[in-house]
C-alpha cells in the first residue's frame, strides 16, 4: 500500500478517502514526522517540559491563601476577624482571633511551601535529565525538557526512556531490546521490545537515521499503557505499529547497549502522565459527623446571641437608660433596639471559641502520629520480603476502628501467588499421589520423599514432586506423557535469561506459567533457549530445535494460548492449553471417553484448591496452515477492528484438537490467613471475596480458610442465566433466611422494609453463605435487583463473588458503602483491585507477585493478609477510642471555657464584657491545653496490645459508632454547661462575700477573671488525668507543665513592666499577685474544682460498678492480674472436602506477538443447592470459651491450642 502526502491530510490503509486532521486538542489522530521541528511545530504538540508543582515564587501567596479559605473553617474565622475589626461590636482584640488564624495558616503555607519546593525539585532532576539527540546531523546532548516530538533519541543501556519513543534500532539482533517497566506497572521482570525490521536495518548510521523522514500517523494521546495503534508511512510504504513497537517514558532500558527512537508522545501527552489521575479525597465518619455538629453549634451561637441581644435590648430600655448621665450612648447608637443588634454580634465574636482552629489542628496532629505509629510496628513488618507496614495517607486512621465490611481479591492476597505443581493428570492416569505398600493413599507432608532429579544436569534444584511414577513414564518412553511435557515445553511466552553461568532463569509472565515450565524442565524438557523463529528445548538430554511459525496468545476473552510450530521431520503442530470450560468445547469427537475422565480427575484436583490447565494438540496439513497463515498477516496489518479480525482466525484453526491430560497447580493460603479471617468475624467485620478465578476455585479457597464449611446451615450458589433466574435464585435464598420472621412480620408497611431486614440480619442465627458468578452479578446490580442481592448477602456470613470484573469489584463496594452506610475496606494485591481499592472507604494495598499498582493506589499497605488483623483490631481500634476520646473532651473543656461569657452576660448588662483577660482567652487553646489533649490523643490505651487482640469483641464499639455521636456530644457539651455553672456561680456566690485582709470587698471585675481561670485550668488538667487510662512520661510532662506553664506566664501579662509597655494590652496590672496571694482565693478555687470533678466521678464509679461495658471488664481483669503472653488461640481445623473443580489460568496478555514477530530473549461439577447437614457452628465448639472469657471477669486466658482441654478444665474450676 502506497501512499503520497498532501497538504495537512491523512491517508489510513485500507481506507479509500482523505480525511482532514485536526489540532491536538480535539483530534482524532496525530501525525509526526521524524527530524521535521518545522513540520510537527504547526501541530503545537506538548513538549517534554513536566511540571507537577503548583506555585512559583509569585502565585506562592494568592494561591495557597484561596485554596486554604476554601475551607469553611478557615473562612469562618476569618469572618470573626473581620468582625472583631469593628469597634462597636468587638469586646475582644483582634489578636485574640490572629493569633492562632495566623498560626494554622502559617503552618500549612509551610508544608504546602516544603510539598511543592520538592515538587519543584523533581521536576527540575526529571527536565534537566540529559539526552542524546539527533540534531543536524550529528548527536547532541539535549535536556529532557527541550526534546520535541519528532526527535530522534539514543537511549544507552540502564537509562530511563524520556518520551514515548517508536523504537527504530536497537544494538541487538532482530531489533529487540529489554525493559523494566517497573515504574509504569511495579514489575521488574524484564519485557522484551521489538523495532520494524525496516527501521532496524538502519542501526546505528547516524547518516540514514538524520535522513530517517518517515511519518507517523496514530492515536492521540491517552492512558493507555497496554495498546498503541499507528501506521509508519515510509518510503511510499506503510508499516502497522502496536504497543510492542514503543518505549514508554518511565521504562529503563536493560541488557541492551544502545537503540534509537523517534519521539511521538512527549511530556503531559506521554502516556505515563496521562495515568497521573488525582487520587479520590476520602473522609471519615468522624469528620462528617463533625460538619453536622459544627452547624448545631453555630446554630446554638445564633440562639445564645439572639438571647443576649433580646437581652440587651431590654436591660437598656428599662434599666441602661438611668444610666446615660454618666454611661451615655455613642452617637450612631440612639435606640436600645440597635444596641441588641450590636450586642448580637458582640457575642457572637465571644462566644465562637466553642470550635477553636486548634481543634483542627490537633486532629491533623494527631493523625499523623496514628500513621506513623503503623508504620513503626515491627509487628506489621515482613522480615521475608523486608517490607514494613505503611500508611500512604493521614487523614483515615481513625476510620481503621470503624470497618463493617472488607472486600477481598483471593489470588494473592489470601493465597501467596507462588505455584507449585503438584499434580496431573496425563492420558486418564492421575500422577503425583503417592501411596503404601498396601496401595493406600498417604498424605503429602515436608518429610515425604521427594523425586530425585540428579540424573538430569538442567533441573530446578527448587522444585519438588513425590511421585516417582511419573519419571519412570518419561524415561520408559510413554508416548503420552512425552507430549505432554513437551506441549508445556513448548506452549508459553516464557524468556529464558542465564544470569549466572550455567544456571538457566525464567521470567514468567505470570507464576502459572513458571511454574509448568519448571515441571518440563526438571521431567526432562527443558525450554532454554528462543530466536524469533525457533524454539530449542533439550529433550531427554538432546537439544531439539522446532521452528516457530506462529503464538496464538492469550487473552481474557480465549482463555487459551496456542503455538504452531515445525519439528524437525517438518511435521506441523499445534499445541494448545487453558481453561477446561474452552477447551472441552474444542476438542475431537474421539476424545469423549478421555474428556469424561479427565473432567472427573479436574473435579478431584479443584476439591483439593488447586488451579486446573487442559492440555491439547493438533496436527495440521501444510496446505492448510499456509493459507491460514495469510490471512493472519492481512489481518494484523488491518486497523479497524483488527482484534476481532485476529480472534476469528484463531477461532477457525483450534478445532478438532487432541486432548492430552491436565495439570494441577496449587496456589498455598499466606500465612495467618485462616486465624485473621477467624479474628476478623468474631470482631463482627463481614467479609466479602471478589475475584476473577473460577467458581469452584474461589470455593476451594474459601474452604481452606474456613469461609466456607461443611457444617454451614445452607451454601447458596447463583447461577441464573438471565435477570429472572437471577431475580428468582435470590428472593428463594432471602425467603430461605428470613422465611419464619417474615410471616411474624407480615403486618409491618412498606416503607418499615429497611428497618425490617436490619433486625433480620441481627436475629439471624444460622449461619448461611452467598456464592454468585460474573454473569449473575451484572444482573444483580442492576437498579431492580441490587436491594435485592445487598439485602440477601448482609444476611449471608460469607459472600464470594467470582469471575467478577475491576469495574464489577468497585460496584460491589459502592452498593455496600451508598446503601448500608457502613464504612468499607478494600484489599488486593493487582491492578484489577485498583477500583475497588479507590471506591472504598479505605484501600489496603499488598506488594505481591501482581506488581506494586494496588500499592500506589492504597490508603495503607503491607506485606501479608494477617497484618490486616493487627490494622484493625490493634491499630483501628486505638486510633477510633482515642480520637473519640479526645473530641469529647475537647468539647467539654471549650464548652466550659466559653459559657461563662453566658452567665457573666446577666450580670453585666449584657454589655458583651468578657470576663477572662484577653491573653488568657488567646492562650488557652493554643498554650494551656494543647499539649495534654494532644498527649491524650497519641498515647491513650483503653487495654493492652495482648488483650486487644485477644478479645476481638472489643472492636465493636466502632462499628456501633459508641464513642462519639451526635448523643454522647450533646453528653460532654452538658457537661461543659454544667461545669460552666459552677465556675461562675461558686466564685460569684462566695468572692462576694469574702474581703480582703484590708476589709475591702474581693469581688473586683479582675480578680473574678484570675479566680475563674485559674479554677478552670485546674479542674481541665484534672479531668483529662481522669479521662487518661495510659500514662507515659508525655502525658505527665504535659499535663503538669501545662499547669506550671499556665501559672509561670501568668505574672507576665500582669506585671509592671509588660503595663507599663503597652497599657492597652495589659491591662490587669497586679492582679495575680494581689488575688493569689490569699488563702481564701485558694479555698474557693478548691471548693469550685471539688463541686466540678465529683460529680462526674461519682457517676463513673456507679456506671462501672452496675452496668460495666466488655471494655472495663477487659481493663479490670489487665489491671487485677499480670496478663499471660498472647498465645496461639486457634488451631486449624482440617476439612474433608467434597469434590470441586477449580480451573484456572493466567489473567494476563503474554508475549506471543513479540515472539512470532521476531523476539529473541538473550542468551467442573458444582454442589446442588441444598441444605448441608445443620450441626453446631465451628467457630461456637472451637471458640465458645474465648468469647465467654471476653465477658467474665477473672477467667484465665488460654495457654496454648496443643493444651484446648485442660485449659477448658482450669477455666471450669476457677469460674466455680
Amino acid at each position: 500500500m502506497t501512499s503520497t502526502e498532501k497538504g495537512s491530510g491523512r491517508f489510513w490503509p485500507f481506507r479509500s478517502k482523505w480525511t482532514p486532521c485536526r489540532s491536538f486538542h480535539d483530534q482524532e489522530e496525530r501525525r509526526v514526522r521524524a527530524n521535521d521541528r518545522e513540520y510537527n511545530g504547526k501541530y503545537k504538540y506538548a513538549d517534554n517540559h513536566i511540571k507537577t508543582s503548583k506555585y512559583n515564587i509569585f502565585t506562592f501567596l494568592p494561591i495557597n491563601l484561596y485554596e486554604q479559605f476554601q475551607r469553611v473553617a478557615n473562612t469562618y474565622f476569618l469572618c470573626l476577624l473581620i468582625l472583631q475589626l469593628i469597634p462597636q461590636i468587638s469586646s475582644l482584640s483582634w489578636f485574640t482571633t490572629i493569633v492562632p488564624l495566623a498560626l494554622v495558616l502559617t503552618v500549612t503555607a509551610v508544608k504546602d511551601a516544603m510539598d511543592d519546593y520538592f515538587r519543584h525539585k523533581s521536576d527540575r532532576q526529571v527536565n534537566t535529565r540529559q539526552s542524546q539527540v539527533l540534531i543536524s546531523g550529528k548527536l547532541q546532548k539535549e535536556k529532557w525538557m527541550n526534546v520535541h516530538v519528532g526527535d530522534i533519541i539514543k537511549l544507552e543501556n540502564n537509562q530511563f526512556v524520556a518520551a514515548d519513543l517508536l523504537l527504530l534500532s536497537t544494538s541487538e539482533p532482530n531489533g529487540l531490546c529489554y525493559i523494566e517497566t517497573a515504574e509504569l506497572d511495579g514489575e521488574t521482570n524484564l519485557k522484551v521490545r521489538q523495532a520494524l525490521p525496516v527501521t532496524s536495518d538502519l542501526g546505528a548510521d547516524i547518516t540514514h537515521l538524520a535522513e530517517f523522514d518517515g511519518e507517523v500517523v496514530c492515536e492521540p494521546p491517552n492512558n493507555r499503557l497496554d495498546r498503541f495503534i499507528g501506521t509508519l508511512m515510509w518510503k511510499e510504504r506503510s508499516y502497522s505499529l502496536d504497543n510492542q513497537r514503543m518505549l514508554l517514558r518511565g521504562c529503563i532500558l536493560r541488557n541492551t547497549d544502545w537503540c534509537f527512537g523517534m519521539v511521538i508522545f512527549a511530556g503531559l501527552q506521554t502516556k505515563l502522565l496521562q495515568n497521573c489521575e488525582k487520587t479520590k479525597f476520602k473522609r471519615t465518619s468522624i469528620d462528617k459527623l463533625m460538619n453536622t455538629l459544627v452547624l448545631w453549634i453555630f446554630g446554638l451561637l445564633l440562639c445564645l446571641g439572639i438571647v443576649l441581644a433580646i437581652g440587651n435590648s431590654i436591660w437598656e430600655s428599662s434599666v441602661g437608660k438611668h444610666f446615660q448621665i454618666y454611661l451615655q450612648w455613642e452617637a450612631n447608637n440612639n435606640s436600645a433596639v440597635f444596641s441588641g443588634f450590636l450586642t448580637f454580634w458582640s457575642y457572637i465574636i465571644i462566644l465562637n471559641t466553642v470550635v477553636p482552629i486548634s481543634l483542627y489542628v490537633s486532629m491533623e496532629f494527631i493523625r499523623l502520629g496514628h500513621s506513623y505509629f503503623i508504620s513503626w510496628d515491627q509487628g506489621m513488618y515482613h522480615s521475608g520480603q523486608d517490607v514494613p507496614a505503611e500508611a500512604r495517607t493521614t487523614t483515615l486512621t481513625e476510620q481503621l476502628g470503624q470497618v463493617e465490611y472488607v472486600f477481598s481479591d483471593k489470588t494473592g492476597t489470601l493465597t501467596q501467588n507462588i505455584m507449585t505443581f503438584n499434580k496431573c493428570s496425563i492420558n486418564g492416569k492421575i500422577y503425583g499421589e503417592v501411596y503404601d505398600e498396601y496401595g493406600h493413599k498417604i498424605e503429602i507432608t515436608e518429610a515425604t520423599p521427594c523425586v530425585n532429579f540428579s540424573h538430569n544436569p538442567l533441573a530446578d534444584v527448587k522444585f519438588r514432586f513425590h511421585d516417582t511414577a511419573l519419571v519412570e513414564a518419561v524415561h520408559d518412553g510413554n508416548v503420552s506423557v512425552q507430549e505432554f511435557f513437551r506441549l508445556l515445553a513448548l506452549c508459553h511466552t516464557v524468556m529464558p535469561e542465564e544470569k549466572i553461568k550455567g544456571q538457566l532463569v525464567y521470567q514468567a509472565q505470570s507464576p502459572d506459567e513458571g511454574a509448568l515450565v519448571t515441571a518440563a524442565r526438571n521431567f526432562g524438557f527443558v525450554f532454554c533457549d528462543r530466536t524469533p523463529e525457533t524454539i530449542t528445548v533439550v529433550e531427554m538430554g538432546k537439544p531439539v530445535t522446532y521452528q516457530l511459525l506462529a503464538i496464538l496468545d492469550f487473552n481474557n476473552v480465549r482463555k487459551r494460548m496456542s503455538v504452531i510450530v515445525r519439528t524437525s521431520d517438518g511435521q506441523i503442530k499445534l499445541y494448545c492449553k487453558g481453561a477446561d470450560t474452552i477447551l472441552f468445547e474444542r476438542l475431537s469427537t474421539s476424545n469423549e471417553d478421555l474428556s469424561c475422565v479427565t473432567s472427573e480427575h479436574l473435579n478431584m484436583f479443584a476439591g483439593e484448591g488447586l488451579r486446573t490447565l487442559v492440555l491439547a494438540y493438533k496436527n495440521l496439513d501444510r496446505a492448510f496452515f499456509e493459507e491460514w497463515a495469510k490471512k493472519l498477516h492481512i489481518a494484523s496489518t488491518v486497523l479497524d477492528d483488527r482484534e476481532e479480525c485476529v480472534d476469528a482466525l484463531y477461532e477457525e484453526i483450534e478445532r478438532d484438537l487432541i486432548l492430552l491430560g491436565a495439570t494441577a497447580i496449587e496456589d498455598k493460603l499466606q500465612e495467618g490467613v485462616g486465624e485473621t479471617l477467624l479474628a476478623l468475624s468474631l470482631a463482627n467485620i463481614k467479609i466479602w471475596v471478589l475475584t476473577g478465578d473460577k467458581l469452584e476455585t474461589a470455593m476451594n479457597v474459601a474452604y481452606s480458610c474456613n469461609m466456607l464449611r461443611d457444617d454451614m446451615s445452607e451454601i447458596f450458589i447463583i447461577t441464573g442465566p438471565t435477570a429472572v433466574d437471577v431475580q428468582m435464585q435470590l428472593r428463594r435464598a432471602k425467603d430461605h433466611i428470613t422465611g419464619p420472621l417474615t410471616h411474624r412480620c407480615k403486618h409491618l408497611d412498606q416503607a418499615d422494609v429497611n428497618t425490617q431486614d436490619s433486625v433480620f440480619e441481627e436475629t439471624v442465627n444460622a449461619e448461611y453463605a452467598l456464592i454468585i458468578s460474573g454473569h449473575c452479578l451484572a444482573y444483580a446490580l442492576e437498579a431492580e435487583l441490587q436491594h435485592l442481592l445487598l439485602d440477601t448477602a448482609c444476611l449471608c456470613m460469607t459472600v464470594i463473588c467470582c469471575r467478577v470484573t475491576p469495574l464489577q469489584k468497585a460496584q460491589v463496594v459502592e452498593l455496600v458503602k451508598k446503601h448500608k452506610q457502613a464504612v468499607t475496606l478494600a484489599i488486593g494485591d493487582g491492578a484489577n483491585d485498583v477500583s475497588m481499592i479507590k471506591t472504598a472507604d479505605i484501600g489496603v494495598g499488598i506488594g505481591g507477585e501482581e506488581g506494586m499498582q494496588a500499592v500506589l493506589a492504597s490508603d495503607f499497605t503491607f506485606a501479608q493478609f494477617c497484618f490486616l488483623q493487627r490494622l484493625l483490631l490493634l491499630h483501628g481500634r486505638w486510633s477510633y477510642h482515642r480520637m473519640c476520646k479526645f473530641l469529647r473532651y475537647f468539647f467539654y473543656k471549650n464548652f466550659a471555657f466559653t459559657l461563662v461569657h453566658f452567665w457573666f452576660a446577666f450580670f453585666c448588662g449584657f454589655s458583651a464584657q468578657t470576663v477572662y483577660d484577653q491573653w488568657f482567652i488567646t492562650l488557652f487553646n493554643v498554650v494551656y491545653t494543647s499539649l495534654p489533649v494532644l498527649a491524650l490523643g497519641l498515647f491513650d490505651q483503653d487495654v493492652s496490645e495482648q488483650n486487644s487482640l485477644r478479645h476481638p469483641k472489643l472492636y465493636e464499639p466502632g462499628q456501633q459508632r459508641r464513642l462519639f455521636n451526635k448523643r454522647q456530644f450533646l453528653l460532654c457539651s452538658l457537661n461543659g454547661i454544667i461545669t460552666s455553672l459552677a465556675l461562675f456561680f461558686v466564685p460569684y456566690c462566695t468572692l462576694g462575700y469574702s474581703p480582703r485582709d484590708d476589709g475591702t470587698t474581693a469581688s473586683d471585675h479582675q480578680s473574678f477573671a484570675v479566680v475563674i481561670a485559674t479554677s478552670l485550668i485546674i479542674v481541665v488538667s484534672i479531668q483529662i488525668g481522669l479521662d487518661t487510662n495510659y500514662w507515659t512520661p508525655i502525658n505527665h510532662l504535659y499535663i503538669w507543665g501545662s499547669l506550671a506553664m499556665y501559672f509561670f506566664i501568668l505574672f507576665i501579662p500582669y506585671s509592671n513592666s509588660a503595663f507599663q509597655e503597652l497599657p492597652k494590652y495589659f491591662s490587669f496590672f497586679g492582679t495575680a499577685h494581689s488575688c493569689l496571694t490569699r488563702s481564701n482565693v485558694w479555698l474557693v478555687i478548691l471548693l469550685t474544682t471539688v463541686i466540678c470533678i465529683i460529680p462526674g466521678v461519682a457517676f463513673r464509679f456507679v456506671q462501672r460498678e452496675l452496668y460495666p461495658t466488655l471494655t472495663e471488664k477487659v481493663r479490670h481483669l489487665q489491671v487485677s492480674r499480670k496478663q499471660s503472653p498472647l498465645k496461639q488461640i486457634r488451631r486449624r481445623v482440617r476439612r474433608n472436602s467434597s469434590r470441586r473443580s477449580a480451573y484456572a489460568f493466567s489473567h494476563q496478555e503474554g508475549f506471543g506477538e513479540l515472539i512470532t514477530s521476531g523476539r529473541n530473549m538473550r542468551g467442573l461439577l458444582t454442589p446442588p443447592p441444598g441444605r448441608l447437614q445443620n450441626s453446631t457452628s465451628w467457630v461456637e465448639n472451637m471458640l465458645r470459651r474465648i468469647s465467654e472469657q471476653s465477658m467474665r471477669i477473672g477467667s484465665p486466658s488460654p495457654k496454648s491450642t496443643a493444651s484446648h482441654k485442660t485449659d477448658e478444665r482450669q477455666d471450669s474450676k476457677e469460674s466455680m
